[in-house]
């Protein structure tokens, strides 16, 4: 029985060498365009939070590899991703036609953009706690 990885490096050990370099540089990648993110495993794939969020997660298949960026980016840059095998959430690439550089910015900084528009629309609600009423407010004052 082979133990979950608990980092990145673990999970990159055991590929073959040509995925896990490919693997590397996304990492790298993913690391460039968001240098506060931090790295961690999410759902036993490689992947980077950011402000305790879940930005982008990768990882490995037999014949691809693929950059977990969420629907909201890959909607977004679908134009840009016509050469790539995509789903809702998903984009496969291969050794042989690598995301460049620069669409990886651009899909995590789509993902960021998502994330901070929801968390100023969340910050521009008024909270629960504000919005409830008193405790007791619809219970009748005993009579004395």
């Amino acid at each position: 029985m082979t133990t979950k990885p608990q980092t990145i490096d673990e999970y990159l050990a055991p590929l073959p060498e040509e995925k896990r370099a490919a693997l590397e540089r996304l990492r790298q990648q993913i690391r460039a365009a968001a240098p506060e993110a931090e790295e961690c495993i999410s759902y036993g794939l490689p992947a980077f939070r950011l402000h305790g969020r879940l930005l982008v997660a990768f990882g490995a298949a037999v014949r691809h590899c693929a950059l977990y960026p969420g629907a909201h980016p890959i909607a977004a840059l679908a134009d840009e991703l016509d050469d790539y095998d995509t789903s809702k959430g998903t984009v496969r690439y291969t050794e042989a036609n690598p995301l460049s550089p620069a669409l990886v910015r651009r899909l995590v900084q789509a993902r960021i953009d998502e994330h901070d528009s929801q968390r100023s629309t969340a910050s521009s609600r008024p909270s629960a706690r504000k919005a409830a009423k008193p405790a007791g407010a619809d219970t009748p004052e005993p009579h004395p």
